[in-house]
């Protein structure tokens, strides 16, 4: 069947309320993370009546759709992240989540149905030589869904040459995009770090040690590792996001506890930050006659698009909307992103779609967030100008 040469983006918006009807179905029924089991068969059922063959079961709940065309031996991999959160969601539309403290308040749910429309558009018009492997990840909010899918042999079941992902970006209009070569998103990690002290009668502090008081002067203390450790042509940040102590108004307790997040664009960066962190946090806890025990985990690392791909999705980016709306020097942003290890595994390349100012406008992880239906035709129609270029056949 001989179909006409329209933009992807054009071929898509055709099916849109077909597609926007699979997207929020997504939003209604969120689920997270290793625990997309409903979602992953609605997209492998979807892919099969596509042509497409499927795999299911990597990394615990990732899906694997495979097409192949023409004698090329290049292989692209085309990725979105399928999983929600577990926060409650304050929408009151009719495809606001059915799942109480579960919502999907990132876009998920969106980038899903891009990477499905993509596949689609891919199945039906064949304008490549090679193949093409569509992956949908699960548990990208912090669980380590794109290490399971590695874990698993995901690049040694499906070989890619490079892989190309995307994430909407909210309060950049429909229809532009934005990237940067290089690091792009910061590599992040979690920590929870317990003081020891020795509790007793509020009105009694000097027969304690006050773990309150030492908390304290150590979140002040970490405040100057990016100031005074980290290089300034470098960057990161230390936040502590939990402190929690005693429970009563006159007693001294004998634990704290600590937590927050860690982000920075290098390896080395992070690695020298949790150093100093550990250092400062013994040193004042000693000081005072208490201990402090930091647990430090990386749950993403830094992502960094490589030169190539960032200039070959930036120019199909580019061939759909025009030059002025492709941001090729995006700034990076110190946002996660679980799709980094697939990246330092295959050379490949990010890039954020256009969500809008208005619907969807408002932040991600966000009560009030809706991902913006009119975005997918272009972030499906980037993913499937990407494959045509990357494996235009030769």
């Amino acid at each position: 069947m001989t179909h006409p040469a329209t933009s992807p983006v054009d071929h898509i918006r055709t099916w849109l309320p077909e597609l926007t009807a699979w997207r929020r179905d997504f939003h209604a029924h969120p689920e997270t993370g290793f625990e997309e089991h409903r979602t992953a068969g609605l997209i492998a059922e979807r892919l099969r009546a596509m042509g497409i063959e499927v795999t299911t079961g990597i990394g615990r709940t990732g899906v694997v759709g495979t097409l192949r065309h023409g004698p090329g031996n290049r292989a692209v991999g085309l990725r979105a992240d399928m999983d929600a959160l577990d926060m409650a969601e304050a929408n009151g539309f009719a495809h606001a989540s059915t799942i109480p403290g579960k919502m999907h308040g990132c876009g998920h749910d969106g980038h899903s149905t891009m990477l499905l429309a993509a596949a689609r558009y891919l199945a039906e018009t064949k304008r490549f030589d090679g193949t093409v492997h569509f992956i949908f990840q699960p548990a990208e909010e912090g669980q380590g869904g794109a290490r399971a899918m590695l874990a698993d042999g995901l690049f040694e079941r499906f070989p890619c040459d490079a892989i190309y992902g995307l994430h909407n970006r909210p309060g950049m209009r429909v229809g532009q995009f934005g990237l940067c070569a290089g690091p792009m998103m910061a590599g992040a990690a979690f920590f929870d770090l317990t003081i020891q002290g020795r509790g007793g009668h509020g009105a009694r502090p000097e027969s304690t040690i006050d773990p309150v008081v030492i908390g304290a002067q150590i979140i002040g203390a970490w405040q100057t590792i990016i100031a005074r450790s980290v290089a300034p042509a470098d960057t990161g940040v230390v936040t502590t996001t939990g402190f929690e102590a005693g429970s009563a108004y006159n007693v001294i307790p004998d634990r704290v506890v600590l937590r927050g997040t860690v982000r920075a664009f290098r390896a080395e960066t992070m690695r020298l930050i949790e150093t100093r962190m550990r250092e400062l946090a013994s040193g004042i806890a000693t000081g005072f006659g208490a201990t402090a025990t930091l647990d430090f985990r990386e749950i993403a690392a830094p992502l960094v698009n490589q030169p190539t791909q960032t200039d070959l999705i930036a120019d199909a980016a580019a061939g759909l909307v025009g030059e002025a709306h492709v941001d090729r020097r995006r700034v990076p942003a110190m946002g996660s992103e679980d799709f980094a290890y697939m990246l330092a595994e295959r050379p490949g390349a990010y890039i954020l779609v256009g969500n809008g100012e208005g619907e969807g406008g408002c932040e991600v992880h966000n009560p009030g967030y809706d991902f913006n239906d009119a975005a997918i035709p272009y972030g499906g129609g980037v993913l499937a100008a990407t494959v045509e270029r990357d494996l235009a056949p030769r």
